[in-house]
């Protein structure tokens, strides 16, 4: 299982020509230069000669082997194809012994295998993810401790080397690191542990340069491992790990746990790693050429590369005195995860996977992918930035390859065209510009640099205090009082749990975006040409708008509006309207809230309905709710839960409830004018409401919250017929002149409906739940035939009511809403089966209603709880040494989840705090 020895050559180990095994003259004996020694498979052992002369290595696809005495005997002691492989990587690494196995981790499990109980190791802070899952292991169930020191800085071993109470057995080095392609000096740091170590081993996980680029064994290291899975294959057909050394006890000890453990690698793979490693220098020449075209450019663009072949790679002199050229992997920084996501998810050509070496080039974002099993807190430490994205090159055009990454750039945001009809008209590539994330003292500003006294700090576009969040808000239905409540009766609303999502996350390239999936609509702003201007200042001190929000009395700006409206948002042919009008309310909210904390955050807002649009169910302001309380949380103006006060995560603070109220009124108001503010008090705060509107002379406005309504099971019917709400109520107005006979005691009647309602659910604990719930299913009946008298009911609703109303079913049933149309609301007592709600909206669907079961009087707004730092709940491991932890989720996922099961996937995404 061992290779041939190989004589050493005395010319610089960095030459083309320094594995000199084989020479090309008998006279001159000049040795071989790597090409050739790569692509000439021989053996000298007179036992390995093909009896049929056979060009390409046979492949020995057997067992055993027959007789006694002989070479082989059995595949997992030595196979004839292994054998040759192994011969010929100790000759291409100029290595005295060589091993092949199953995989590069399985490389490493061997080396491992040499130390025992009570050892320590040294390894680099950047190392590969299943290394360090290994490595992990190894201390939990081996007692095998590793220190992680940065090496690229050879001096930060030498505390643990001089230590004499630190048994350092083995020191593990990458170089360059992945992802980051740090530079380890593994020339300095093998004389350095000789000299206080000599026992100690020295190892060097060589994949990223393999044996062409950098030999470890020929700067004084121990040990040398590759994963033959990547650039020896270089086809990403097969798992193989490969393992070179020189000394004789340490080549035994390898040799013994291949033996024993049955990893060798299998003929037919070796067969395969044979013919790939006849092209490694060919492919590598190839990549490598260009990968310094493709960092060079991204280099030009701004962004932060991590590649030794940039003269500005701070490890590049170490570099190229250890290695003989930069390799074919880079990684760079976009400063924002969620920009680097949508590169990675925008490219065509590179395919996304972990993994690297392949001729076909690959990306991936190192910690979503193959070092997410390390724990975020531990990447933090070891500054991994999250939004790292990692090149893998290939062997195709790098024209190609630059093309599909330069429209990725684009379509993702990080990169916006310069003077693109010139260039164009030339025939030359794009000339683009990064688009920048926003100055350093923007990004360090806190809300008590924003001026609180009253003095304002200049505005800048930055990057959110929070980076992501998702929040959400209830819908709402009128109980009782509709139609009546404009005349001043008692209306009594509740939340239902049917909610509105927004996922605001940060972006980097200074812009906002609004993006409604529900209502195909999406666009994009420059917050630097917006009209602050117009924005009228809230009166100092701004601390009072942050503490408590705008006053109830603020009236929005129909000039701003009116600006908004025609020059900033689209206007595009069939344009839905509301989502013309719902952009113009975002974009109102957003730059008020900017005018107070002096913060422009860049972000992308991506909105979901999860109840119907324009049913009567306070769709408008469970948008409003939800845009008001992201756009506090990434503002800095509200803490996420959970982060100030850790036991208590899972509940929003009454007045933090009561602030997001107040900025989403405003919204209400860009919306509808003059709302009475109900459905957004509802959708914020939860629960119930009654609430009474202001009579000129007769009545001030009142909201009282009901604290003793306990959520109930309703089950709600959207008929799918448009309301003409102003039509209906401008008739009960009318009739009230005309009739006032019939119409005044109507509502008289239908306060003293709503004073019953009240007076149940305010009474905590005075009635019990069966009670409640008869309570208002009696109500439920007798507030409807009254609205029928009213004339504001429709065929429609009266064919939902009479349909829950027969038998087997039995369920009290009215409109809710203005009527003409809308929904249906129906009291779901308990005990009534869950086959039997399954029977009725099968009954109800079959006549062309859309039914929806849920709850009244529950949940106000809420915002998703982030996992803690290194949180292992629903963890997940992947092949690559990955996990997929429970997070809040990408946008691409948030927009594709079916309407209908929006909350049963927003709900699993996460823990909930809820007001």
């Amino acid at each position: 299982m061992t290779g041939m020895s190989t004589p050493r050559s005395t010319s610089d180990p960095l030459s083309p020509a320094s594995p000199a095994s084989l020479t090309s003259s008998l006279l001159r004996a000049r040795p071989y230069r790597f090409a050739t020694l790569a692509a000439t498979v021989d053996n000298p052992d007179p036992g390995h000669k093909d009896q049929y002369g056979s060009s390409s290595v046979p492949i020995y696809q057997t067992a055993t082997f027959k007789g006694m005495g002989g070479q082989y005997d059995y595949s997992r002691s030595g196979n004839p194809t292994r054998s040759h492989l192994e011969h010929h990587i100790a000759k291409i690494s100029n290595a005295r012994h060589a091993f092949a196995v199953t995989s590069g981790m399985g490389a490493l499990d061997v080396i491992f295998r040499l130390l025992k109980p009570g050892d320590e190791i040294i390894a680099g802070n950047d190392l590969y993810g299943g290394s360090n899952r290994l490595i992990g292991y190894l201390k939990e169930h081996g007692g095998i401790t590793t220190h992680h020191v940065d090496t690229t800085d050879p001096e930060t071993l030498l505390p643990l080397l001089k230590d004499e109470s630190h048994k350092i057995a083995m020191v593990l080095l990458e170089s360059p690191t992945n992802p980051l392609l740090q530079i380890a000096d593994l020339e300095e740091i093998a004389r350095l542990t000789k000299r206080y170590r000599p026992e100690a081993i020295v190892v060097v996980d060589n994949t990223m340069m393999s044996p062409y680029l950098c030999r470890p064994l020929e700067l004084g290291c121990d040990i040398v491992y590759d994963s033959g899975t990547k650039y020896l294959s270089g086809h990403h057909d097969l798992m193989a790990g490969l393992i070179c050394c020189d000394r004789d006890e340490i080549a035994k000890g390898i040799a013994f746990t291949i033996n024993s453990i049955g990893n060798g690698l299998s003929p037919f793979d070796s067969f395969l790693l044979l013919r790939g490693v006849k092209t490694l220098s060919l492919r590598i020449d190839k990549q490598q050429a260009n990968t310094i075209l493709i960092a060079q450019y991204l280099d030009r663009l701004g962004f932060k590369v991590n590649y030794p072949g940039l003269a500005s790679h701070r490890g590049k002199a170490v570099h190229d005195r250890i290695a003989s050229g930069p390799g074919a992997v880079l990684s760079f920084e976009t400063g924002d995860v969620a920009l680097s996501e949508r590169i990675v998810a925008s490219t065509r050509l590179w395919g996304i996977s972990v993994s690297f070496g392949c001729i076909n080039s690959l990306i991936s974002m190192p910690c979503l992918m193959s070092h997410a099993s390390i724990d975020p807190a531990v990447r933090a430490a070891r500054n991994l930035p999250e939004d790292l994205i990692r090149l893998c090159v290939g062997i195709e055009d790098p024209a190609d390859l630059i093309d599909d990454l330069e429209a990725a750039l684009l379509e993702a945001g990080a990169v916006r065209t310069v003077d693109e009809a010139s260039t164009a008209a030339r025939g030359e590539r794009l000339n683009l510009e990064r688009i920048g994330v926003g100055r350093a003292d923007d990004l360090s500003k806190g809300l008590a640099g924003l001026g609180l006294d009253g003095t304002e700090s200049a505005p800048g576009v930055c990057r959110p205090k929070v980076e992501t969040i998702m929040t959400s808000a209830p819908g709402k239905v009128i109980l009782f009082g509709e139609h009546a409540v404009v005349h001043g009766v008692t209306a009594i609303a509740g939340a239902i749990d049917l909610r509105c999502y927004c996922l605001a996350e940060a972006r980097a390239d200074g812009l906002i975006s609004l993006v409604l999936p529900d209502m195909a609509y999406s666009q994009t702003w420059d917050p630097a040409n917006l009209p602050w201007d117009k924005v009228a200042p809230f009166p100092p001190p701004l601390s009072a708008v942050l503490k408590s929000g705008p006053k109830g009395d603020v009236v929005p700006d129909q000039e701003l509006l009116t600006l908004l409206a025609n020059q900033y948002i689209s206007h595009e042919a069939g344009q839905n309207l509301k989502a013309v009008q719902s952009a113009q309310a975002f974009l109102y909210l957003y730059m008020h809230v900017a005018s107070v904390t002096g913060l422009r955050p860049s972000q992308t807002n991506t909105i979901r309905a999860g109840l119907p649009v324009s049913a009567g169910l306070g769709s408008s302001a469970a948008f409003s709710v939800s845009v008001a309380s992201a756009l506090l949380y990434s503002h800095g103006v509200l803490p996420v839960p959970g982060q100030q006060s850790p036991a208590t995560p899972h509940s929003v603070e009454s007045e933090h409830a009561h602030l997001v109220n107040s900025w989403a009124f405003v919204a209400e108001k860009v919306l509808h004018g003059n709302p009475s503010g109900v459905d957004n008090t509802v959708s914020s705060l939860g629960g119930a409401i009654a609430y009474r509107r202001a009579i000129s002379g007769r009545q001030e406005q009142s909201l009282k919250i009901l604290k003793g309504f306990d959520e109930v099971p309703f089950l709600i019917t959207d008929t799918k017929v448009p309301r003409d709400t102003k039509t209906l109520v401008a008739g009960v107005a009318r009739r009230k002149l005309e009739e006032p006979d019939t119409i005044i005691p109507l509502l008289d009647s239908i306060q003293r409906i709503s004073d019953q309602a009240e007076q149940v659910l305010s009474a905590a604990g005075a009635h019990s739940r069966s009670e409640q719930v008869a309570t208002l299913a009696r109500l439920v009946e007798q507030n409807h035939s009254h609205l029928v008298s009213l004339g504001v009911s429709h065929p429609a609703l009266e064919t939902v009511r009479n349909k829950t109303r027969d038998q087997p079913w039995g369920l009290a049933t009215k409109l809710t809403g203005a009527g003409g149309g809308g929904c249906a609301v129906s009291v779901v007592p308990d005990g009534f089966s869950n086959d039997s709600l399954l029977s009725l909206r099968s009954a109800l669907a079959d006549i062309g209603f859309e039914t929806y079961s849920t709850s009244v009087g529950g949940r106000g707004y809420g915002v998703l709880v982030p996992p803690a730092a290194g949180s292992a709940d629903e963890q997940v491991e992947s092949a690559e040494g990955g996990v997929e932890a429970n997070a809040i989720p990408g946008r691409k996922r948030f927009e594709e989840a079916p309407a209908e099961d929006l909350a049963r996937w927003a709900e699993s995404a996460g823990v909930w705090a809820c007001a």
